[in-house]
């Protein structure tokens, strides 16, 4: 069977890049993508094998390199970014750690925001100089820092916006242009925003990744993440790592994450539009602290994240008032919405980053970031938004009656 591919050229704006894009179809026209579950493929003649290895003839060898479900999924991604290139991988952590280690020899020098996911934060601080790595962690939003942690042998930056889980947001534009003035390159984890919201290839960005584990899937059925950046980038850095350590995206997966693909606008505005109502509630609440969410006027950032986000994003933080016991009491007390580390999901959940994503640094450097141990991360799913405000106010009214019965 020859594939036949979709007309890209065709496809111009964002939900139908999401729909058709990178689309290939055998001789039985399947209009759903087809799943290829093979581990080799065959070649008509022992010259053929001779020139696919080669590389004098295009195709595919080995799934650990490439495969046509996830050649599919790669080429949708890229369309979606406006990148040139992308290389999908068998987790987020899988992508990050490949863009970074793939760009860094020993002697070299990074530099990253301090505001990252724990095991983000444990590939540069702790593997990365295993390896001979030198890392300088800055505060994301102050550009003074990222300039004065500069360095001669400096290569990459690397930075999430907005951040886990206090949703900083950095200017993209602003590290991008330190990095070009030191002939180093940006990574950006892009996966809070989604490729929907913020575009950082088009603010000086070189490579961005994924957990497609998050909204790409949204529906907490699948592991996996993706890299894009340039044609160039791809080539120097991540192509051989890739083929040769063999973190390979599964075809499954990529199927699954294909047909996610299909609905992501759909999802994320839905959830966008929740989270604004429900940051708005948790803003007036007497048993909220602080509430934290880049749509709003009071977010430190919101100037900034109007300037290089579509939209507020779908995760709302904030900071219940008694410390860790309120912020327990208040979350077990939640009957729709879930616990869970996961994000981006088709249902509602929260986390306590102190105990969990964030559970290996130590308080002061908890502190640092602000991540107080009263502190909710709240992914807002697809429920009905009133029923998702109804159960954030009577689990605050399960503090409120525990308070009174200690009081008796």
């Amino acid at each position: 069977m020859t594939p036949r591919k979709t007309r890209d050229h065709k496809i111009s704006r964002e939900a139908t890049k999401l729909v058709h894009g990178g689309s290939l179809r055998s001789d039985f026209q399947e209009t759903s993508e087809a799943l290829f579950l093979t581990q080799g493929y065959l070649y008509d003649t022992m010259e053929a094998a001779e020139a696919r290895f080669k590389g004098d003839d295009p195709g595919f060898i080995y799934s650990r390199y490439s495969n046509p479900t996830v050649a599919m999924f790669e080429h949708r991604m890229a369309l979606l970014e406006g990148a040139e290139a992308a290389r999908a991988t068998a987790s987020g952590m899988a992508a990050v750690t490949a863009a970074l280690m793939g760009q860094l020899r020993a002697g070299d020098h990074i530099v990253a925001a301090r505001a990252l996911f724990g095991s983000c934060l444990y590939v540069v601080e702790e593997l990365l100089p295993r390896f001979g790595v030198e890392s300088t962690l800055v505060d994301g939003t102050d550009l003074a820092q990222w300039r004065a942690a500069m360095r001669p042998n400096t290569k990459t930056l690397f930075l999430e916006s907005p951040t886990n889980p206090t949703l900083e947001i950095i200017d993209i534009a602003g590290v991008a242009e330190i990095a070009r003035e030191h002939g180093a390159t940006l990574v950006v984890d892009n996966v809070f925003a989604t490729p929907l919201m913020q575009h950082p290839l088009k603010l000086g960005a070189d490579c961005v990744v994924y957990s497609a584990t998050k909204h790409i899937d949204g529906q907490g059925r699948t592991l996996g993440g993706v890299i894009l950046a340039s044609e160039a980038f791809i080539a120097a850095h991540i192509h051989t790592l890739l083929r040769q350590t063999g973190p390979s995206l599964s075809p499954f997966n990529a199927w699954v994450m294909l047909k996610s693909l299909e609905t992501l606008p759909l999802r994320v505005a839905a959830q966008t539009r929740s989270a604004e109502k429900i940051a708005d509630f948790l803003s007036e609440h007497p048993r909220v602290e602080r509430t934290l969410y880049p749509g709003r006027s009071d977010h430190p950032q919101h100037a900034l994240a109007k300037r290089q986000m579509k939209g507020g994003g779908t995760l709302v933080t904030f900071e219940v008032k008694g410390g860790k016991p309120a912020a327990f009491k208040f979350a077990n007390a939640l009957s729709i919405i879930g616990i869970s580390n996961n994000l981006g999901d088709a249902k509602s959940l929260v986390t306590h980053p102190a105990t969990t994503t964030h559970q290996r640094l130590k308080p002061e450097a908890r502190a640092r970031l602000g991540i107080g141990d009263g502190m909710i991360r709240l992914s807002v799913g697809l429920e009905d938004v009133e029923d998702l405000i109804e159960d954030l106010d009577q689990a605050f009214g399960a503090l409120e009656a525990g308070k009174r019965r200690a009081a008796e």
